[in-house]
């Protein structure tokens, strides 16, 4: 067994062999693969949020520096983070500081509210946590001292200030519980030798969809996500010329890594930063930056497609638009996509959890339009079973089951729930309802209660 943090399912042994012998894991770190980005692509723009632009000298750099103040303030590998940051350049610079010190984020939705982040402070027994001052109006940093108040795990709260804010946390205080708070502005240190790091631990946590239970956290490897995004960058034929519009929040699977921001990096391509899906910012970011890229569900796609005609839009750089998400995307819809929006669509099924399926951009469009495509990975092996987990003939629904080189074998510290949503020999029961095409495509035609697949 190869070691994780304690609390995780690691792969099996022969699993590991196998999933290294065949390329898929290469041992690089996500901060270490930044260092050597910083270097290939050093001037070329990163990242882009508004007016302020990024590039990857500087994005390493702010890294660098954001990793020892980390370090400087007590943090320490191993530990757990909670970062709760809307698409803005933070996210991704704090996301790989806390990698760098070895430290493991937790990935939470900026509309998540006290139950939701009070639960991951608690499963995580997370030390820290990253957040705004304020957003749209809701006080994070008094949730966060009330969550503090509550247990003795949280004692540094990170406060992100808005353009011209000023709030009460923007200075270092500490309140009665003990919980000091810092500007996230202020974590800047001369940096530090770098950490020897494996890259079989947990890189960070992504959080199951869903709204009608507590999260449960999905640990991610290095080896497992770096290979994920390798992988559908190379399907999605990525190059530095992209831009990669992050409409959808940057926390989520999609938008993270497939290939999502960290893919559109790994390639040396520009990723635009935008802080909601709504039509009039993202159509008008599109044209502005030259998009060439973009992940959304289908809700939003609909919304696109029906403010369209109302808009003064270039959309002319766009080439893909990847539709994923746990609602269907409804075949009208679909064949609006290429002729309203002027691009090639892709449909995705992915889950934080791991297995990911895509059309492929040579598909034949009867395939886009109707399917979910086939699984990113050759090794990512997929079973639709019934009810009494028997295998069904292809075109029959039943239950899609996973396991592969990216797909968890366990959620953290779940030990009863892991019981029932693992098969003895290790696959995922996704709780979806699929059915395979005679040529090999999964049509995913139902998901459970509670539960997206946008990951």
């Amino acid at each position: 067994m190869t070691s994780m943090l304690g609390g995780c399912t690691p792969w099996p042994e022969e699993f590991v062999d196998r999933y290294w012998a065949a390329g898929h894991w290469r041992g690089n770190t996500l901060d270490n693969l930044l260092r050597g980005w910083a270097m290939q692509y050093g001037p070329r723009t990163a990242l882009v949020h508004g007016g302020t632009r990024i590039t990857y000298a500087d994005l390493n750099r702010r890294v660098d520096r954001m990793a020892a103040g980390f370090r400087l303030r007590g943090l320490r590998p191993g530990q757990r983070v909670v970062v709760q940051l809307p698409n803005v350049p933070e996210f991704v610079i704090t996301v790989f500081a806390l990698m760098r010190v070895g430290v493991v984020p937790v990935f939470c939705l900026v509309s998540h509210r006290a139950s939701e982040v009070s639960h991951l402070v608690r499963v995580t027994q997370a030390v820290g946590y990253v957040g705004p001052s304020t957003y749209q109006g809701f006080d994070h940093p008094a949730m966060a001292a009330d969550i503090a108040a509550q247990g003795s795990f949280l004692r540094r709260v990170f406060t992100l200030d808005g353009p011209g804010a000023s709030s009460p946390y923007g200075g270092l205080r500490t309140d009665p519980s003990g919980c000091h708070y810092f500007p996230l502005g202020s974590i800047d240190a001369p940096p530090a030798p770098a950490l020897a790091q494996s890259a079989d631990q947990v890189a960070f946590f992504l959080l199951s969809g869903g709204t009608t239970a507590a999260p449960k956290l999905i640990p991610r490897t290095h080896n497992d996500y770096v290979y994920q995004v390798r992988a559908a960058a190379e399907l999605v034929s990525l190059t530095e010329n992209d831009v990669y519009l992050a409409a959808l929040p940057a926390d989520s699977n999609l938008a993270f890594g497939c290939p999502g921001i960290v893919g559109t990096l790994s390639v040396g391509g520009t990723v635009v930063l935008v802080e909601n899906p709504e039509p009039a910012e993202c159509l008008a970011a599109i044209g502005r930056e030259r998009a060439t890229i973009t992940s959304v569900v289908p809700a939003v796609a609909q919304l696109w497609l029906d403010v369209l005609p109302t808009v003064q839009a270039d959309l002319s750089s766009l080439r893909l638009v990847q539709i994923g998400g746990g609602a269907p995307l409804h075949r009208a819809t679909a064949e609006r996509i290429g002729p309203e929006l002027g691009c090639r669509l892709q449909q995705v099924f992915g889950m934080a959890e791991g297995l990911i399926t895509l059309t492929r951009l040579a598909d034949p469009d009867e395939t886009v339009l109707t399917t979910q495509g086939c699984p990113l990975s050759p090794d990512d092996e997929i079973r639709i079973v019934d009810v009494d987990g028997k295998d069904v003939p292809d075109g029959e629904p039943g239950e899609l089951l996973a396991r592969g080189p990216y797909t968890l074998r366990g959620y953290y510290r779940a030990p009863d729930h892991n019981a029932r949503s693992f098969t003895t020999d290790g696959y995922f029961r996704t709780g979806h309802v699929a059915r395979r095409t005679p040529d090999g495509n999964l049509v995913v035609t139902g998901a459970p209660q509670g539960r997206s697949a946008a990951g």
